[in-house]
C-alpha cells in the first residue's frame, strides 16, 4: 500500500530506493541539497549528468546511479523552477515531484526521498515556499497513485530543519 510521510530529517540520509536531488537544469552542484549529494556520491555523478542533453527543462526529471551513496540505488534529478526569474511556475514544481515519481517507477523502484524542491535559493518572492512545495508533492502523490493504482510507493519528503518541519506540517496535515 502506497504511503507518504513527512520527516525532519536530510533526504540523503534515508535508506530509500531513490533519493531526490532538487537540482538546476545545468546539473551543476553548487549548494544545498546538490552539493551534499555530489559530496557523497562522487566526482562520477558529474560526468554522469554531462551524458544528458543539457540543460533540463522545469519539471522534468532525469536519472543516475547513486554512485559512493550506498543508502540508496539511484539519484533523480528533478529540476524545480527558480521562482526568481519564473514567479509564476508552480505548475513545474508540480511536475518535478510527479516526474520524479515516474522515473522512479520506470526504474522499477518503490521508495523515495523528497526535499523540499525549490522552496531555498530558488524560491523567489513566494510568501510561503514550503508550504507550496509541500503541497505540490502531495499532489504530485495523489495523481500518481490515482493513476498507478497497482503500483505501490513510499515517499518521504524530507524537511532539513526543525523551522521547515513546523511550516510543512502545517500544510501536510490540512491536504493529506
Amino acid at each position: 500500500m502506497s504511503n507518504i510521510k513527512l520527516i525532519e530529517e536530510s533526504c540523503l540520509e534515508q535508506n530509500v530506493d531513490g533519493i531526490v536531488n532538487a537540482a538546476n537544469g545545468y546539473m551543476m552542484h553548487g549548494g544545498g541539497i546538490a552539493r551534499a549529494i555530489l559530496l557523497k556520491a562522487g566526482e562520477e555523478l558529474n560526468k554522469a549528468c554531462r551524458e544528458y542533453n543539457l540543460p533540463i527543462e522545469d519539471g522534468e526529471a532525469i536519472v543516475t546511479k547513486a554512485f559512493n551513496i550506498k543508502n540508496a540505488k539511484i539519484i533523480i534529478h528533478a529540476v524545480g523552477p527558480n521562482f526568481n526569474i519564473t514567479p509564476n511556475a508552480i505548475d513545474k514544481l508540480f511536475y518535478a515531484y510527479y516526474n520524479s515519481l515516474l522515473k522512479l517507477k520506470e526504474n522499477n523502484y518503490h521508495s523515495i526521498a523528497f526535499p523540499l524542491i525549490s522552496s531555498g535559493i530558488f524560491s523567489g518572492n513566494l510568501e510561503n515556499p514550503i508550504e507550496i512545495s509541500t503541497r505540490e508533492c502531495i499532489k504530485a502523490y495523489k495523481r500518481f497513485i490515482e493513476e498507478n493504482k497497482e503500483y505501490d510507493i513510499e515517499v518521504l519528503l524530507c524537511t532539513f530543519t526543525l523551522d521547515a518541519y513546523k511550516k510543512a506540517k502545517i500544510e501536510f496535515d490540512n491536504i493529506k
